[in-house]
């Protein structure tokens, strides 16, 4: 018998069916028992007289299930098996190290992590994983609609990115590589190789020793890179309407997750409000006595500033742009000799985005090679295409998991994290 789904059995009421899944929950009387079955698609009831014994069955069994499907006003649904026979699949061996059938994660958060795959099967956290792929679906066909290519790069390099620092060592036969801080030199050259706009949604490498709530050392960057712009707003706007994009699929895809989560989804007005980098130093110093000296945001001034743009702006996101030239990367475009064409993206007090337009003049950019400590000779594979035409451009790159923590409430970046890669975990 071929199996059926649960999430289609109401529309199998007084026929016969086969279904398979786990076991999420068992209850046994005198006369009959229950049991509620878990698939990929939802939960339902199924009713065992006691001609059909449980010995062997344990919560989480992978089982198959065949009854008769008939209405019944239960809490899960309107339906519910009779059934008839069941079959242990696959039966538990030891004892469950966490509980995975109730409503709330009752274990600490390294417990969940050091038992992955068995938490995943807890409905919370498997909902957190069903709405970040509807999250990069949404990068992915906004872009593709507006005429952008995707493309896949490498993530062994022979140089970083962001000239040198906090970069994975990897033995290459003979040589010394590394792992792949992001895709900006290649996305530059396929800008610069006539693709005009280009995207990836892949893995990157930060040998950061932060250990923190909001860091991961192997995250997925969703990154674009466009060409033929005006300054870095036009970045701005494209990411504007890529998350206007994400949000209204995500309320259209995913209602029952998000209702099922108690998610509020932000609002997004016509544009996301913006200040310079200079205002926000100031904001933070006159409204809530907080200095910032170092040349970027704490975490503290990040959280104190998105919570003046929500109360005074009407806005939970906020643009902040102009940053010093002395903190951004080598290929980012001087605004005179302090600031760059450049700005981060904060969101419910957390960076998740940065970007801004780039050099794309082939002496500007040695020169600021120069300027930042390094020798342009290290990069001529990179450089070769400044030097035959390319056109002004710039791009950004968005956390995945930073949005999808920052939109579900989660109060650390690994929870939004299949398999999470920080300084002290390599395992699962």
């Amino acid at each position: 018998m071929q199996r059926i789904l649960i999430k289609n059995l109401s529309n199998q009421v007084n026929s016969q069916v086969s279904i398979k899944g786990w076991v999420y929950k068992i209850r046994k009387l005198s006369k009959v028992s229950f049991l509620i079955i878990r698939d990929r698609t939802g939960l339902v009831q199924c009713v065992l007289d006691s001609s059909i014994k449980l010995n062997h069955v344990k919560l989480e069994s992978v089982v198959e299930i065949v009854g008769n499907v008939v209405e019944s006003k239960n809490k899960i649904s309107n339906i519910e098996i009779q059934v008839s026979s069941l079959n242990i699949i696959s039966k538990v061996e030891d004892e469950l190290p966490l509980e995975v059938n109730k409503e709330d994660v009752n274990a600490n958060l390294d417990t969940l992590l050091d038992h992955r795959v068995l938490s995943l099967r807890q409905q919370k956290i498997n909902s957190i994983f069903k709405i970040q792929g509807v999250i990069a679906q949404g990068f992915r066909e906004f872009l593709l609609n507006e005429d952008f290519t995707e493309i896949f790069t490498p993530k062994i390099v022979s140089e970083g990115a962001e000239g040198g620092t906090a970069i994975f060592k990897v033995k290459y036969f003979e040589r010394e590589a590394f792992l792949a801080q992001s895709p900006q030199f290649y996305k530059q050259m396929m800008v610069g190789a006539g693709y005009e706009r280009v995207f990836e949604i892949a893995h990157v490498y930060r040998a950061e020793e932060h250990n923190t709530s909001r860091h991961l050392n192997e995250y997925i960057s969703m990154d674009l890179e466009m060409g033929f712009i005006e300054n870095e707003r036009d970045v701005m706007d494209i990411e504007t309407n890529i998350l206007k994009h994400i949000l209204y699929k995500l309320k259209n895809e995913c209602g029952k997750l998000l209702e099922f989560l108690e998610i509020q989804l932000p609002q997004i007005s016509e544009k996301i409000p913006s200040i310079t980098f200079s205002e926000a130093i100031n904001l933070l110093k006159t409204e809530y006595g907080k200095e910032c000296n170092e040349g970027d945001l704490d975490p503290e001034g990040e959280k104190l500033i998105c919570k003046y743009a929500e109360e005074k702006m009407g806005s939970e996101f906020l643009f902040i742009t102009d940053y010093p030239r002395k903190k951004r990367p080598m290929y980012t475009m001087p605004k005179g000799e302090k600031f760059t064409y450049s700005f981060d993206l904060l969101f419910r007090g957390l960076e998740i985005t940065t970007g801004g337009q780039r050099i794309h003049d082939y002496s500007m950019l040695a020169e600021n090679m120069i300027y930042k400590g390094l020798n342009p000779e290290n990069f001529t594979t990179y450089m070769e295409v400044f030097k035959y035409g390319m056109p002004p451009h710039g791009g950004l790159a968005i956390g995945l998991e930073r949005l999808t923590s920052q939109i579900l409430g989660l109060k650390n970046v690994r929870e939004a994290s299949l398999f999470p890669r920080d300084r002290t975990r390599l395992l699962p």
